[in-house]
C-alpha cells in the first residue's frame, strides 16, 4: 500500500514537472481540469493513504444495501394482468397485478342469493309468530273463561283440561315460532358472513403495493398460474437503505448505537453521504466472501449497519441504486471530528 502510494505521488509530481511542456503541447487543459478532478485525485489518495486514518476512525467496505419487499399473492389463480415492469417504481397501495377473480365472483352471488333467502325466511318466521301469537291469546282467553266457570260449576273437569291442553299446544307453537325466528337470523347472519369473506377475497385479487419502492424482480408474468403465496415482483423499499461494515472486535466495541458515520460510494468518490450506526451485532463471524479487508479474511469480525436517513434518500430517490459498493467509516470515539475529507459534500 505505502509503496503505490509513494508511486502515485511520484506520477503526480512528475506531471507537475511537466507542467511548462504541456502548455506548449496544448494539453494544459487536461491537466489543469476542474475541481471535480482535482478532488476524485484527493479522493483516490486518501484511500491509498487508508492506513493513515485518525486512530478514532474505523473504515470498511461494503455495498449498499435496500430492504427487500416480496409482494406475493394470497390466493392461488390465473394472472389476468401484471401492470409493473422491473425498474418501475410504485407509491403504496398502487396496483400490481389481477388475478382472475370470475369464479370467486360467482360464489358471491350466490351468497348474495343465500342472503336473500334466509331474509325471505326471517320475514315468514315473523309472520307465523303473529299468528301462534294471536292463537296462544285465544286459547289463554278461553281457558281463563272455562276455569272461572268451573269454579263456579257450570263447566266439566274435562272441559277444563281440554281448554288446559289447547293453551299449552298453542304456547308450544309459539316457542317453535320464535325458534324458527332465530334460526332464519343465523342464517342471514352466516350469509352476510360468506358475502364479506367473498368481498375480501376479491380485494386480495387485486395485488397492491405495500409501500413504495421499485421494482427489482419481475417473478410472474401475465397468463401464468400461480399458486396460494406465490412471488409477483420483489420491491427495493427506497427508503429503507444501509452499508453493512466487518469491523474487528477491537474496534466494534468502541462504536456506539447512534452515532454518526460515513459513506463513500466507487461510482461517486468526490460524495460524501451521512449515515448513523443503528445496529452492531452481538455475534462474530468470519468476513464474507464478497467483502475484502486489509486483514486476513479468517479473522472474526462483527457486523455494523449504518443507515442513510429517510429524508436524503426522498431527495435522491433516482439515484439510489442496491449492489452499489463503497467503502462506510465509523468512529470508535463518539467526540471525535472527522477529517476534512470525510466532512459531509452532497451534490
Amino acid at each position: 500500500m505505502r509503496t503505490q502510494y509513494r508511486a502515485t505521488c511520484f506520477a503526480i509530481a512528475g506531471l507537475l514537472a511537466l507542467d511548462p511542456i504541456l502548455h506548449q503541447a496544448g494539453l494544459a487543459p487536461w491537466l489543469h481540469r476542474p475541481a471535480v478532478a482535482e478532488s476524485r485525485l484527493q479522493q483516490f489518495i486518501h484511500r491509498l493513504r487508508g492506513d493513515q486514518l485518525p486512530a478514532t476512525i474505523a473504515s470498511s467496505n461494503g455495498r449498499i444495501e435496500a430492504q427487500e419487499i416480496d409482494v406475493a399473492a394470497k390466493y392461488a389463480g390465473r394472472l389476468a394482468e401484471v401492470l409493473v415492469d422491473e425498474g418501475d417504481t410504485v407509491d403504496s397501495g398502487q396496483v400490481i397485478a389481477r388475478l382472475d377473480d370470475r369464479e370467486y365472483r360467482a360464489q358471491l352471488l350466490g351468497a348474495q342469493a343465500e342472503v336473500l333467502r334466509a331474509e325471505s325466511a326471517l320475514a315468514e318466521a315473523e309472520a307465523l309468530i303473529a299468528q301462534r301469537d294471536s292463537e296462544a291469546a285465544v286459547a289463554r282467553s278461553s281457558f281463563t273463561r272455562i276455569q272461572e266457570l268451573f269454579a263456579s260449576g257450570h263447566a266439566t273437569a274435562q272441559t277444563l283440561d281440554e281448554r288446559r291442553g289447547s293453551l299449552r299446544t298453542a304456547e308450544a307453537a309459539q316457542r317453535a315460532a320464535a325458534a324458527e325466528r332465530a334460526q332464519a337470523q343465523s342464517s342471514i347472519a352466516a350469509a352476510e358472513a360468506e358475502v364479506s369473506r367473498l368481498n375480501a377475497v376479491l380485494d386480495d385479487m387485486v395485488i397492491t403495493a405495500p409501500r413504495r419502492g421499485r421494482v427489482q424482480y419481475e417473478l410472474a408474468r401475465t397468463g401464468e398460474v400461480v399458486a396460494a403465496g406465490a412471488k409477483i415482483v420483489t420491491l427495493l423499499d427506497l427508503t429503507d437503505v444501509s452499508m453493512s461494515l466487518y469491523l474487528p472486535a477491537e474496534q466494534a466495541g468502541r462504536v456506539a448505537l447512534g452515532d454518526e458515520a460515513r459513506i463513500i460510494l466507487d461510482p461517486a468518490p468526490d460524495v460524501v453521504i451521512p449515515a448513523s450506526v443503528t445496529f452492531v451485532s452481538a455475534d462474530a463471524q468470519f468476513t464474507p466472501k464478497a467483502v475484502e479487508t486489509r486483514d486476513e479474511r479468517e479473522k472474526l469480525v462483527f457486523r455494523i449497519k449504518i443507515q442513510i436517513p429517510r429524508t436524503l434518500l426522498e431527495r435522491f430517490e433516482q439515484q439510489v441504486k442496491a449492489g452499489v459498493r463503497g467503502t462506510g467509516f465509523v468512529r470508535t470515539d463518539t467526540t471525535a471530528l472527522w477529517p476534512d475529507f470525510l466532512q459531509v459534500k452532497l451534490p
